[in-house]
């Protein structure tokens, strides 16, 4: 096995290993962007594709947050592929009301994710804001 030089430590397997799964972790956030709307440019125009590309890669981070701070231990939907986050979490069944200077939303009942949607929600809502 040759190692790579400069890099001390790369002949080892365990080095390579983890440089593989690096890289497999690359490999997936790329196919989460494209899902998320990276895959086809939708103008013949730079500007258009180049707010495209910002919007898309917004969603994408801000997918990726909330998978790590929210999701973290919700077995199905902490590795889950983005369509079925987008069924589950981010199509939400509710209406945004507003009664007595306040905003509500007003969940489906029926609705099977209705729990880890509120769960998600509420960590979201604790986090400490930035200032």
């Amino acid at each position: 096995m040759a190692a790579i030089r400069g890099i001390a430590g790369s002949h080892q397997p365990q080095f390579l290993d983890a440089l593989h799964r690096d890289h497999a972790e690359v490999e997936d956030r790329v196919r989460t962007n494209k899902a998320m709307g990276l895959h086809n440019l939708p103008s013949k125009s730079w500007d258009v594709n180049c707010g495209w590309m910002l919007a898309a890669n917004l969603a994408a981070d801000l997918d990726a947050w909330v998978r790590l701070l929210s999701l973290h231990d919700v077995g199905d939907l902490a590795d889950a592929e983005i369509d079925t986050l987008r069924f589950h979490l981010y199509h939400v069944p509710a209406r945004l009301t507003k009664h007595a200077r306040r905003r509500w939303l007003r969940i489906e009942a029926t609705w099977p994710w209705a729990d880890t949607f509120t769960t998600c929600w509420q960590r979201l809502c604790r986090l400490p804001a930035v200032i």
